[in-house]
């Protein structure tokens, strides 16, 4: 119940201001009586859904610099109750006791928001965000009012926010309503470990995924469709792939990892056949993106990341015309990438394919200009600001 509850808050304007009129005033009424402490620090990844990305990178950082030794942490999740975060405090999001924390603390760490679609903020707080991934599909005030994927109603209050480069900046900057002063030129730090593995790594992650260890790995990583849900408004996946086709035709030399967008509720059902293998479940998407040779996606932000390691990567845009229609792209991928809208044509390409990495190179010099160092920078930015 609560669940079908968020999803029409979200999914729905007239309630939407509703909830963020009332529940806005309340917690701004709640500062009054909150005294700020300057030793905590409150994260969260994805809103509350899970322990990863970047703030679980700086996270773990911190744990291990002295500067942030007198620092009380505390994690923020949607189900506490089967989450261990070592050093930290857990809570639970949407309860009196995360909004009181959130006015608490001194700073608030994050890839996407930690105000739950509301207009508050801490007395003394330094906001840090890392955001989840450069875009290709439109965001913020540049969607369409119509649009399944409507924007929250209060601007940004981003103290500093993490950039991959000028093209991010510039659009983060006016969707956001944010300066581009604001933005530290660093890249994510979920992407540090893209550029610092061994070849040892590769093959702990695929003995631990019980992947082959002879074969090439396609990661297939699509974004998910607002406008396609099922009668309780969950999201779902429904690609046009015939994976016995693709196993037919690659199974000799590959195996694919198919990874659905953490939105997605419901995908297309498959069994898993030496082939194939259903990883939407894995924490780690950095691991899959390390082992794999080749990805495959469509107007996901992975490109971008991806990208920094200068594989083999192609565009499977069956859907183009749709897509774009119903939610917007800033540029068009076909133009950028190898790739097909009819899935012979890929494998086609993909078991034809020279190792040309030269469009990849060509993407990541255009559009992802910071990367490598990005945790260290984001821990000395952090810490310029909060310390007293």
């Amino acid at each position: 119940m609560k669940n079908k509850i968020i999803t029409l808050v979200k999914y729905f304007k007239f309630l939407y201001y509703i909830y963020y009129y009332i529940m806005s005033g309340f917690i701004s009424f709640l500062k009054f009586f909150v005294k700020p402490d300057n030793n905590l620090i409150l994260f969260n990844s994805f809103g509350g859904k899970k322990y990863d990305d970047s703030p679980k990178v700086i996270y773990e950082k911190m744990l291990n610099d002295k500067r942030f030794d007198k620092y009380t942490f505390v994690w923020a999740f949607h189900d506490p109750s089967n989450k261990k975060v070592k050093g930290a405090r857990i809570i639970k999001t949407d309860s009196l006791s995360y909004y009181i924390t959130a006015l608490k603390a001194r700073c608030w760490i994050t890839n996407s928001g930690i105000e739950r679609g509301l207009n508050f903020k801490g007395k003394k707080t330094f906001y840090f965000n890392t955001w989840h991934g450069t875009p290709i599909k439109k965001m913020g005030t540049d969607i369409d009012d119509d649009n399944k994927s409507f924007g929250a109603k209060k601007q940004a209050e981003f103290d500093i926010m993490c950039s991959q480069g000028d093209y991010e900046t510039n659009i983060f900057s006016r969707v956001f309503n944010i300066s581009k002063e604001s933005f530290l030129c660093s890249g994510l730090p979920r992407n540090d470990k893209l550029l610092n593995y061994k070849e040892s790594d590769c093959i702990k992650i695929k003995k631990k995924l019980g992947l082959p260890l002879d074969k090439k790995i396609i990661l297939y990583a699509p974004t998910f469709r607002e406008y396609e849900r099922d009668n309780e408004k969950n999201c779902i996946l429904l690609p046009p792939m015939n994976l016995n086709k693709w196993k037919n035709e690659l199974g000799n030399e590959y195996c694919l990892l198919f990874r659905a967008h953490y939105e997605v509720s419901k995908m297309m059902e498959f069994d898993e056949n030496g082939f194939v293998f259903n990883m939407s479940d894995y924490p780690a998407l950095d691991d899959l993106m390390i082992i794999s040779d080749i990805l495959i996606s469509d107007y996901s932000s992975i490109f971008f990341d991806f990208s920094i390691m200068d594989k083999l990567m192609f565009h499977f845009t069956y859907d183009y015309e749709k897509y774009s229609l119903n939610r917007g792209m800033y540029f068009d991928i076909r133009n950028k990438l190898y790739g097909s809208n009819n899935e012979d044509e890929l494998i086609s390409i993909i078991k034809s394919s020279d190792k040309d990495i030269s469009k990849t190179i060509s993407f990541r010099k255009k559009y992802v200009n910071y990367y490598g160092n990005a945790a260290e920078k984001s821990l000395d930015c952090i810490y310029k600001n909060i310390r007293r």
